[in-house]
């Protein structure tokens, strides 16, 4: 099985947070659960070193402007910046009520910006943490990297846990990671959640079943986390998500996005980077055409309305 297929192990931690992030408002009504939140996003704050040049003017969330944001998944060690295991791209738009998921795979050769290299994507992370993720996603997509939103391996794991567990409707009866899935209606904890998204081999839809499942457990962490009754841990969620999130997200601009984005993330889209697996010297790389770039470039840009 070529590393090119390999399994994205985070990108479903990453887009759970954010789209929860999105829609937690709903249910935020009391002051404490107010004043938690904004102190949560305090603590994962962390702005970019420097913002994009693709944009002549700062994205204006009040004026409903489209934005992107950039999810980082990484493994991080005690001593060790890690590497960013999974790097998905979305792009919000209010006036067409959309989002756009793009996730791209680690091993795509591309130009790493400010190493001075080609090199696969995931490896900016490794050379230059976030800003140069940001760089080079802007660089490799053409369009401006607004937001950022960087997990911890260990941060999905702990969202499940944190809202209650998932329940999900499991149509493949499978075995992975020591965890048996019946089909039908089936809960989950954190753990087994990861397990569920991860298996691909045995699903004869190949990566389209992975998707199917994780959208699935997508679609139940948000409803969990913005019913009512959730509230109950708000404690515990934003525990969750402080520990395992930086961003440079502020809260305003979150208020913002509550306000103005709410129905876009209902509405969510998956694009595909069509790759070639090429040994160069020994090693193994995904390689986008500059026809199949184009095509996500254009894409990109059109959900973003950038001329």
């Amino acid at each position: 099985m070529s590393s090119q297929k390999k399994k994205k192990k985070t990108w479903l931690k990453v887009t759970g947070i954010i789209l929860l992030l999105l829609v937690l408002g709903v249910g935020v009504y009391a002051y404490n659960v107010y004043s938690s939140l904004k102190s949560t996003v305090a603590t994962m704050n962390e702005p970019l070193k420097s913002q994009s040049d693709k944009r002549t003017t700062p994205v204006a969330l009040s004026n409903k402007d489209p934005f992107s944001v950039l999810m980082l998944g990484v493994d991080e060690r005690p001593g060790d910046r890690g590497r960013s295991d999974t790097m998905i791209v979305l792009t919000i738009n209010p006036n067409n009520n959309s989002v756009k998921m793009l996730s791209i795979p680690r091993d795509t050769r591309t130009e790493i910006v400010g190493h001075g290299t080609v090199d696969k994507i995931n490896h900016a992370y490794a050379f230059g943490g976030v800003q140069m993720s940001v760089d080079t996603v802007q660089n490799f997509l053409n369009i401006p990297i607004d937001y950022y939103m960087k997990v911890n391996m260990q941060g999905f794991k702990d969202i499940v846990n944190a809202v209650g567990g998932v329940t999900v409707n499991n149509t493949l009866d499978f075995s992975y990671g020591g965890d048996h899935f019946a089909t039908g209606n089936i809960n989950l904890g954190g753990a087994q959640a990861l397990n569920f998204v991860r298996m691909r081999k045995e699903d004869p839809r190949g990566d389209f079943g992975r998707q199917e499942r994780q959208r699935q457990v997508i679609q139940a962490v948000l409803k969990e986390g913005a019913s009512v009754s959730s509230l109950t841990n708000y404690s515990d969620i934003f525990a969750a998500i402080s520990k395992n999130v930086k961003t440079n997200v502020t809260f305003d601009e979150m208020v913002d996005i509550q306000k103005n984005y709410k129905s876009a993330a209902s509405n969510l889209t998956q694009m595909e980077i069509k790759e070639t697996g090429t040994m160069l010297n020994g090693i193994y790389y995904g390689i986008v055409s500059d026809a199949e770039k184009q095509r996500l470039q254009n894409e990109e840009r059109a959900q973003l309305e950038l001329k």
